[in-house]
């Protein structure tokens, strides 16, 4: 892109071609500020006038940036000016505007159309799905007579992120039945979903499916698979698909890296990266934060000083906050919350709630209250509904002796009218999904699970993981 731009600069007489050329390139490799910088130096010319072409590119420019404000006066300059609206053009201008979330009118534009296809439903679909109106993309797939591939996959993604799952297996059934198999995109969109119940099983199947159709080789489809049998607890098989693909991009080295971060396999996750570091594959910001939160749970503090300083000095990648507060971790599971402070102190960026959190979760380990309440005070400022932070320091208090302290903090909380949500986890069994609530005794066997749970506090505490049964039960109520 450099070059050609360079090339472009150095044009002595340039034609509609040039500069379509120029922009399209800017527009398509996501280079979007750019792309709309050059447009306003064509409009600063008289000669040429934007066509239709360089009207699309910057369209979906603002589209992707969210730049309501220029995508609009881009519009206005079409209706001034007489600009023919073929199908391209106005699939610009519904999408711009559905992507800046001003969905009624994308609407309206849409009803206003005599010609439509699926990229015209596809982006009002899609900009409801982003917003959190579901019923309404729901109601506009309904209006469709004969809803293609990618409109299903539209449709099916927006779901998932919107955590609509309950009516997605019948989804899928219909698209079948209207003729249509699933596709990468098809499966890269639902195994998500499997991932976010931790139903291996499913998760297993749409693996199946994958290989049948030889669409397990797909890097997406991949990662998804590695990333649901690593949330599922299924690691070997999470392993087993990283090894067997042949496109080892950067994206499904990471996902292999979390994977065994999230296992505690910090030693294993480190390896793994060198590895890729050894194949050429330069890693991202999304790496270094599993790598470095892998060396958070293990304790491996110089690991993580050494891949936190690599970051800028090596791959010319500079720390975000989300880093930052990986490293926040680190120190303070650590015990080193004196050097935590000071750490976050020096931070080049804002301190998030994720860097506060951090530190207020690790003086909640090391039982130092007055670490946790300089934490909590900054995380009240910022995120003041987050029943958790209220939580952790009530408990903290109370683990200190300071009882009014901590009395004091639930009574906030419920000054607030917060209520915390009670701690749900699940298992997948031959009679399906059985779901668990903290302190629940509803299931009929829930005798001889206490039974069980007992027994394994007794063993913790025996090997030293933990100093008594109520500080596990008292962090696990919270959690």
């Amino acid at each position: 892109m450099g070059l050609a731009r360079s090339l472009f600069d150095s044009m002595p007489e340039r034609d509609i071609v040039s500069w379509n050329a120029m922009i399209a390139a800017y527009s398509q490799s996501g280079y979007y500020e750019d792309c709309k910088e050059i447009y306003g130096h064509m409009c600063s010319v008289e000669k040429p006038k934007p066509d239709a072409l360089t009207l699309v590119s910057v369209l979906q420019a603002c589209a992707q940036s969210e730049d309501l404000r220029l995508g609009m006066q881009v519009h206005q300059l079409i209706v001034d000016n007489n600009v023919e609206m073929d199908i391209a053009l106005f699939n610009a201008v519904i999408l711009m505007y559905a992507k800046c979330g001003s969905l009624d009118y994308a609407r309206e534009l849409l009803n206003k159309m005599d010609e439509k296809d699926e990229i015209t439903y596809n982006s009002v679909i899609s900009g409801y799905m982003n917003y959190g109106f579901v019923d309404k993309a729901l109601d506009l797939f309904h209006e469709l007579k004969t809803p293609i591939l990618s409109t299903w996959n539209a449709l099916i993604s927006g779901l998932v992120q919107n955590k609509w799952f309950a009516g997605i297996p019948e989804l899928l059934q219909e698209m079948q039945a209207s003729g249509f198999k699933p596709n990468s995109v098809t499966l890269s969109s639902i195994l998500p979903m499997v991932s976010q119940l931790s139903n291996l099983r499913t998760g297993k199947e749409v693996h199946n499916f994958a290989v049948r159709n030889s669409l397990d080789c797909d890097k997406y489809v991949a990662t998804a698979i590695i990333d649901t049998y690593a949330k599922s607890g299924f690691i070997h098989g999470a392993q087993t698909v990283f090894e067997k693909s042949k496109d080892k991009s950067l994206v499904i080295w990471t996902a292999i890296i979390t994977a065994h971060a999230s296992h505690g396999n910090a030693n294993r996750a480190l390896d793994m990266f060198q590895e890729m570091l050894n194949n050429g594959i330069r890693p991202d910001p999304v790496t270094f934060t599993a790598v470095l939160a892998s060396c958070a749970h293990s304790g491996l503090v110089d690991d993580a000083w050494r891949i936190f300083n690599d970051m800028s000095t090596k791959f010319n990648v500079y720390p975000l906050a989300e880093q930052y507060a990986c490293m926040i971790g680190v120190l303070s599971r650590a015990g080193r919350l004196s050097e935590a402070m000071d750490f976050i102190s020096k931070m080049p960026v804002k301190p998030t709630a994720k860097v506060w959190g951090a530190l207020l979760n690790g003086a909640s380990v090391r039982g130092d209250v007055e670490v946790g309440k300089y934490a909590y005070d900054h995380l009240l400022q910022i995120e003041p509904e987050c029943t958790g932070n209220y939580i952790i320091m009530a408990n903290l208090y109370s683990q200190a002796g300071r009882w009014a302290e901590g009395e004091e903090v639930r009574g906030q909380m419920n000054k607030n009218k917060l209520k915390k949500i009670a701690g749900c986890s699940w298992i997948e069994t031959n009679e399906g999904i059985q779901s668990f609530r903290a302190k629940d005794l509803s299931n009929e066997r829930s005798e001889e699970i206490y039974e069980i749970v007992e027994g394994l506090l007794r063993v913790m505490v025996e090997e030293g993981y933990i100093s008594n049964k109520e500080e596990f039960v008292e962090d696990l109520v919270c959690s």
